[in-house]
């Protein structure tokens, strides 16, 4: 019941919120949605490319954004990586970086109930 519930954002929302999050890390690489939508995130050819595989696995990493909740996600062939994965390990340590404050998540995922639907 709780799963039907979470919200389900569609790609192209879903890479407006990737781009925020994520294009002030260093590095050139990219995301790849569940509909085959590619985000560049850097101004060079991406290192690695994170394929994200369902709407609820974006939903998951955005409330969570951390690297621990990315490792979960490989480990559960929720996402995938493909590319230079010590370049994706760089970044992640990056992303521990990341200051994402209660507000601007929770902004974040009202924008996917109110979109997403």
């Amino acid at each position: 019941m709780l799963a039907r519930l979470a919200p389900r954002p569609r790609a192209q929302q879903a890479a407006g919120m990737l781009r925020e999050v994520f294009e002030s890390l260093p590095g050139d690489f990219a995301f790849r949605l569940w509909d085959g939508t590619d985000l560049r995130i850097g101004s060079a050819e991406p290192r690695f490319t994170v394929v994200i595989k369902t709407a609820e696995t974006f939903s998951r990493l955005v409330r969570d954004p951390s690297p621990l909740n990315f490792a979960e996600a490989y480990v559960e062939s929720a996402i995938d990586i493909e590319g230079d994965l010590y370049a994706a390990m760089a970044v992640a340590d990056a992303v521990e970086a990341l200051a994402l404050s209660p507000w601007r998540r929770a902004r974040m995922l009202a924008s996917s109930w109110r979109r997403g639907r």
